[in-house]
C-alpha cells in the first residue's frame, strides 16, 4: 500500500491524472444510432471510439448524406449527418421535411479537396495546382487531356503529359457532391448549367445543387459510391489521370496529393486546417431566425468561395447533425441522454483531434450554437446547464481570450512560389504525398530541373530564415554553403533558434557573418533566405520555389549530414567533453561498488589461510 501511495503522489506531481468515474460515468447510456455523410466519417468513427471508452454505444452507418437524411426522415435511426439540409431538389424533384422534430447543428468543418494519381514520365506528380474555372472545365467534360492549356498555364514549373482525364464522381447521393455543385452553381453557373442541359436534366429546373452528380454517357467519367469508393479508385496505382473531389481527411489516409487550388488573392492553396479555418470566417450562418426555424444554422458559403485572404482555401464548408427535439419515431429520453453526450464531447474535446483527422475544428460561434441546439434534444444532459459552464471545460483549439479564432489567427501565409504569375511553381508535395516533392523547372538562374539543390542564385537576399532554419543543404552561390541551419530560423539577422546545429556550414560559410547559435559565428544571413513550409516541413527557397537539399556545400563538404546514393544520414555523434567526463565519474564509482562488493570476501579468505 505504501509503495502505491508513492506512487500515486509521483504521478501526481508529474500532473498525471487518473480517469475517475462519476456517478454520470458509471450509469448506463442506451446505444443510439444514425447514418449518413462520409465526408465527416473519418471524424465521426474518431470520435465514436473515444466515448465508448465512457460507456457510450454509438453506431453510425456511412451511406452517403442523402440516406441519412431519407433514415432520419423516415425514424429509422436516432440522427443523421449530412452536408446539405432538407429541401434541396434533385432535377426538380423535391427532399421533403421529415415530420418528426428535428434541429441542425454544426459537426465539423473541411474542405473539400481534388485528389489525383498522375504521372510525368516514371514520376508521381504531387504538387499540382489548378484554378476554378479549370477545375470545373474538367468536371463538366470541357477539358479532356492533362496538358491542356489551362492545366499548363496553372503549373508553369511541370512539363504536363498528354494523358487523358478521367473525372472519378458519386455514384450515390452525397453531401460532397452537393458542396462541390453548389460551388460549381455559384462560380462557374454557365459551364455547370450547359453540362446538366447534356445530362437530361431539364433547363427550367437550372442545375443548381445536386446532391447526385449527373454523368454524361460517352463523357469517360467514372462513378464510385462513397467517399471510400472514389478514394480508393483513384489511388488503385493503374488508374493513371484519375482525379475525384472528396474531403480532405481520405487523401490524408490514402497517401495521395491533392490540387492546390487558386483563391481571389491569387494564391494557390491546400485545404489544410488552418486555411479551411481562414476561408469559414466569411461563412453566413443563418442565425437571425428562431432557433425553432428549419433553416437556423444553415450556411451560405457564397463569401467563401471568394474570401481574398491569401490564406483562405475557397471550396470550405462545414457539415450538420441532425438531431430530434421530440420523442416520436421511437426516440426516448433515455436515447436524448446518450445523444446529447456523444454531441457534447465532440463540439468540445473531439474538436482537438479534427487537424489529425484531416478536417478543420469549429470556431467558437459555431460550438455555442451547437451547444445551445444539443439543450433542445430530449433528455440532454446539459438540458438546464449553462452553456458557459460548459464553454468553460470545452478544450477547442480555435478558442482565444480575445475571442478571435486562434486556429485562423496563427495561420501561416502561403509561399513566394504559390502565386498565381510565376515562370515556376513550388515543388512541395500535398495531402498524403506531403514529403514527396516534384521536380520543377528551374526558374531560370541556372537552367535545368530542380528537386532540391540549394539556392544557385547566389546567397541570402531578403531577410533569413523565417521558418526553422535550413534543414541541410544551404545556398550554393554564396550564403550558406555547406550546411544549413537545423535549429532555428533566419529571422532577418542572424540564426536566433539555434543555429547550426549539423556541424555548422562547411562547404563555404556564411560570407557575411555567422550564425549566432552555432556553427558559423560572425553576423548573420543577410540574404532572402530560405522558408519552412509549415504544413510539411520542407524547406524551400520562396524566390524559385526549390526546396533545398539536405546535402553538399559547394566544396563537396556536406554540413551536418553525410549523403549517400541520394539519402542523408547524421554525421557520427560526437560525445561533449562534459559529457565524457560525467562518463568517466560513472565508470570510476561503479568501480568503487564493485571492489567493495568483492574485496571483503577475498580478505576474510586471506586471513583464514594465514591463521590455519
Amino acid at each position: 500500500m505504501r509503495t502505491l501511495r508513492m506512487l500515486a503522489a509521483g504521478l501526481v506531481s508529474l500532473g498525471v491524472v487518473a480517469f475517475v468515474p462519476t456517478a454520470s460515468h458509471a450509469a448506463t447510456y442506451f446505444p443510439v444510432s444514425g447514418a449518413g455523410s462520409t465526408w465527416s466519417q473519418n471524424a465521426i468513427d474518431q470520435w465514436r471510439r473515444d466515448v465508448n471508452a465512457n460507456g457510450i454505444q454509438v453506431n453510425y452507418a456511412g451511406t452517403g448524406s442523402s440516406d441519412g437524411r431519407n433514415q432520419f426522415r423516415n425514424g429509422t435511426v436516432d440522427f443523421a449527418i449530412s452536408e446539405i439540409p432538407y429541401g434541396i431538389s434533385q432535377g426538380g424533384n423535391p427532399d421533403p421535411l421529415p415530420s418528426r422534430g428535428f434541429a441542425y447543428m454544426p459537426i465539423v468543418a473541411g474542405g473539400t479537396s481534388f485528389m489525383y494519381n498522375l504521372t510525368i514520365g516514371a514520376n508521381r506528380v504531387t504538387n499540382l495546382r489548378l484554378s476554378g474555372p479549370t477545375l470545373a472545365k474538367m468536371f463538366t467534360g470541357n477539358i479532356t487531356y492533362w496538358d491542356d492549356p489551362a492545366i499548363k498555364a496553372d503549373n508553369p514549373g511541370l512539363t504536363m503529359p498528354h494523358r487523358k482525364v478521367v473525372p472519378v464522381v458519386r455514384s450515390d447521393g452525397s453531401g460532397t457532391t452537393a458542396q462541390f455543385t453548389t460551388w460549381m452553381a455559384s462560380q462557374n453557373r454557365s459551364l455547370w448549367d450547359a453540362y446538366c442541359t447534356k445530362a437530361g436534366i431539364p433547363s427550367s429546373a437550372g442545375c443548381g445543387t445536386l446532391s447526385q452528380y449527373p454523368v454524361v454517357a460517352g463523357s469517360g467519367f467514372t462513378a464510385q459510391s462513397g467517399s471510400l469508393g472514389v478514394s480508393g479508385y483513384v489511388s488503385q496505382v493503374s488508374n493513371i489521370g484519375t482525379i475525384n473531389y472528396v474531403e480532405y481527411s481520405y487523401a490524408l489516409n490514402s497517401g495521395f496529393p491533392v490540387i492546390k487550388v487558386l483563391n481571389k488573392a491569387g494564391y494557390y492553396v491546400e485545404p489544410t486546417a488552418p486555411s479551411v479555418a481562414v476561408a469559414l470566417q466569411k461563412a453566413s450562418v443563418r442565425t437571425n431566425v428562431p432557433a425553432t426555424d428549419p433553416n437556423y444554422l444553415t450556411s451560405d458559403l457564397s463569401g467563401v468561395y471568394v474570401n481574398s485572404d491569401p490564406r483562405s482555401y475557397p471550396l470550405s464548408s462545414y457539415s450538420y447533425g441532425i438531431v430530434p427535439t421530440d420523442t416520436s419515431s421511437n426516440f426516448s429520453t433515455d436515447k436524448g441522454r446518450s445523444l446529447s453526450a456523444f454531441a457534447n464531447y465532440f463540439l468540445c474535446e473531439g474538436q482537438r483531434k479534427a487537424p489529425l483527422l484531416g478536417y478543420s475544428p469549429l470556431p467558437l460561434n459555431l460550438v455555442v450554437a451547437g451547444l445551445n441546439q444539443v439543450r433542445r434534444i430530449p433528455g440532454a444532459e446539459t438540458a438546464n446547464t449553462d452553456v458557459k459552464a460548459v464553454l468553460s471545460k470545452c478544450n477547442n483549439p480555435t478558442f482565444s481570450s480575445t475571442g478571435e479564432n486562434l486556429l485562423a489567427k496563427t495561420a501561416p501565409q502561403p509561399q513566394a512560389c504559390d502565386k498565381s504569375g510565376g515562370i515556376t511553381q513550388c515543388p512541395n508535395g500535398t495531402g498524403g504525398a506531403s514529403q514527396t516533392p516534384t521536380r520543377v523547372k528551374d526558374s531560370g538562374t541556372t537552367g535545368g530541373d530542380t528537386t532540391g539543390g540549394g539556392n544557385t542564385g547566389g546567397g541570402n537576399t531578403g531577410g533569413g530564415n523565417t521558418g526553422g532554419g535550413n534543414t541541410g543543404g544551404g545556398n550554393t552561390g554564396g550564403g550558406n554553403t555547406g550546411g544549413g541551419n537545423t535549429g532555428g530560423g533566419n529571422t532577418g539577422g542572424g540564426n536566433t533558434g539555434g543555429g547550426n546545429t549539423g556541424g555548422g556550414n562547411t562547404g563555404g560559410g556564411n560570407t557575411g557573418g555567422g550564425n549566432t547559435g552555432g556553427g558559423n559565428t560572425g553576423g548573420g544571413n543577410t540574404g532572402g533566405g530560405t522558408v519552412v513550409d509549415p504544413a510539411t516541413g520542407t524547406v524551400v527557397d520562396p524566390a524559385t520555389g526549390t526546396v533545398v537539399d539536405p546535402g553538399a556545400g559547394t566544396d563537396g563538404s556536406q554540413g551536418g549530414a553525410v549523403v549517400m546514393a541520394g539519402q542523408a544520414f547524421a554525421n557520427p555523434a560526437i560525445i561533449p567533453s562534459d559529457r565524457a567526463s560525467n562518463t568517466g565519474i560513472a565508470l570510476l564509482a561503479v568501480a568503487v561498488l564493485i571492489a567493495i562488493a568483492i574485496a571483503p570476501p577475498i580478505i576474510f579468505g586471506i586471513m583464514k589461510r594465514r591463521t590455519s
